[in-house]
């Protein structure tokens, strides 16, 4: 990880907190390495799992897609947080696969989420485009798994207000 931040490798594809619960810090990594990226000359792009998809769902709808496409491939790096909060339904599943297609070698990414891969079939409703799209990112993939207790619930957790197996993996 120090190596990841101090230097300008960036692997072909980061997966921060595969597993973990909210509040552990995956967001804030991935905006960190971000931020690490941009200063060894990097472009950037950082997006929710939800605002992209709801991006591209609509430029589908328009007959835009393929601008829309370009615009997440672009970037040297892209970093998608928050994969596997809400579900993800089949145009939406579709449209991130094309996405991660046509990253595939092409481009780093980092990707947050709080589920296992296990469960990304529930997330993108279809175990077949989960596993594909799996196959696609873990092939180079540097994965992480960030566990602990949530930052937002640690004043509560002290307090007594949160139990702890609530707060924590």
């Amino acid at each position: 990880m120090f190596f990841a931040l101090t230097t300008p490798y960036v692997p072909k594809t980061l997966i921060a907190g595969d597993l973990g619960p909210p509040g552990v810090g995956k967001t804030h990594l991935a905006v960190g390495l971000g931020l690490k990226a941009i200063e060894h000359g990097y472009r950037v792009l950082f997006t929710t799992a939800a605002a992209m998809i709801a991006k591209l769902t609509a430029a589908l709808a328009e007959g835009k897609l393929e601008e829309k496409l370009k615009l997440f491939t672009v970037p040297r790096l892209l970093i998608i947080d928050e994969i596997g909060y809400l579900p993800i339904d089949r145009t939406g599943a579709n449209l991130f696969f094309q996405l991660i297609s046509r990253r595939y070698e092409r481009g780093p990414m980092i990707l947050t989420g709080n589920l296992s891969f296990g469960a990304w079939g529930d997330v993108f409703g279809d175990r077949v485009i989960a596993t594909a799209i799996l196959d696609r990112i873990l092939h180079h993939a540097v994965t992480l798994n960030v566990r602990g207790n949530s930052y937002r619930l640690k004043d509560k957790l002290k307090a007594g207000l949160v139990r702890p197996d609530e707060a924590t993996t």
